[in-house]
């Protein structure tokens, strides 16, 4: 099982300073496809600019609000279409302010500023896929189930929320499963209950791969079910926040070490009760990021030396083993010294 989270993240604390990944875009489009969502069509701030990155289903973007708040949100838009980047943002009436300013402050022609993409979500090849979405989910899983179509690889979508008012793209996936060998399930909790992922898990074809966004409840009862009645390595998760972490299943204690800035030429004392990159910031006070609580993947360094001590929920059990990158709002140090590309 592999593990991403990205979606409407806390506001920091602190200042958000620019960031050299900053770029600047201009919302080309806005609508609203579903009750209580809004979608968001990006493109360069001007004509002659660079046009956006190319982009993978699975990817995600930082949007930089006017306030200055970072949230991460999928990309959802359609590949073939370069030039622009399209994001649907749900309002979070329980949230901390993003989606409300991007719900109440956002309008066709307003500028803001983006970081990324970046990717932890990557769509594997397999054989066929099973997609698990709920509510505001879709968003990466419809660029995945569009990536499916086009290659004409077989797939199951199994969509649930809370009433079919509410649930974006229902008419699009609907398209999609009659003009290709694929089937969306739509479950809307009021008409119908929860979706049945027992059911759905139950005689999957072998070389199936299953992709899952959405609330924690329903990424749990994913978890739990596919302990039993998946292969390992199956399951693959998108998060929207971060999950508890208990202090048995940390690698290392808060102690003291050094950081060596690389680029910055700084040696750093790191103490036992400050984090990794507070100390950092002290140096480097652009250095990306956002969550600070390991799950965004703004913050993601390159390692030169040492052996980090990962507490993130991005890094697949692979990529920590590697040791190559590190979330540095959360991890700390196994070894004596810590060598950054900063």
């Amino acid at each position: 099982m592999s593990t991403s989270i990205v979606g409407d993240r806390p506001v920091s604390s602190k200042e958000q300073t620019s960031s050299p990944e900053d770029r600047r875009v201009r919302i080309a489009g806005r609508r609203e496809p579903a009750q209580g969502v809004v979608e968001l069509t990006l493109v360069p701030a001007e004509t002659a600019d660079e046009p956006l990155e190319a982009w993978e289903p699975g990817a995600h973007i930082d949007l930089v609000l006017p306030s200055g708040t970072v949230r991460q949100y999928s990309l959802c838009g359609q590949g073939e279409r370069p030039g622009e980047y399209v994001v649907a943002v749900l309002r979070e009436p329980e949230g901390r302010g993003g989606s409300a300013e991007v719900h109440d402050r956002l309008t066709e022609g307003s500028l803001l500023s983006i970081r990324g993409p970046r990717n932890h979500f990557r769509l594997a090849e397999a054989d066929r896929y099973l997609f698990l979405a709920g509510g505001i989910g879709i968003t990466p899983i419809l660029a995945m189930v569009r990536r499916a179509a086009a290659t004409g690889t077989p797939w199951t979508l199994v969509y649930g929320g809370r009433t079919r008012s509410s649930m974006a793209y229902t008419a699009e996936l609907a398209e999609l499963a009659a003009s290709c060998e694929g089937e969306a399930q739509l479950v809307p909790q009021d008409e119908m209950g929860h979706p049945d992922f027992a059911a759905a898990f139950a005689d999957l074809p072998e070389g199936t791969a299953v992709y899952a966004c959405g609330p924690e409840p329903m990424l749990q009862a994913a978890e739990t079910l596919s302990e039993t009645l998946l292969p390992a390595g199956t399951l693959h998760l998108e998060r929207f926040g971060a999950k508890p972490v208990p202090d048995s299943e940390r690698t290392g204690a808060d102690t003291s070490f050094e950081v060596e800035l690389a680029r910055s030429g700084r040696t750093l004392t790191v103490p036992a009760d400050k984090r990794l990159i507070d100390v950092v910031r002290e140096v480097v006070p652009q250095v990306p990021f956002s969550c600070e609580e390991g799950y965004c993947g703004s913050c993601e360094t390159t390692v030169l030396d040492g052996t980090p001590d990962h507490r993130d929920q991005v890094l697949t059990p692979e990529e920590r083993d590697s040791n190559e990158t590190m979330m540095i709002c959360v991890g700390r140090c196994l070894s004596r010294k810590l060598v950054l590309d900063l």
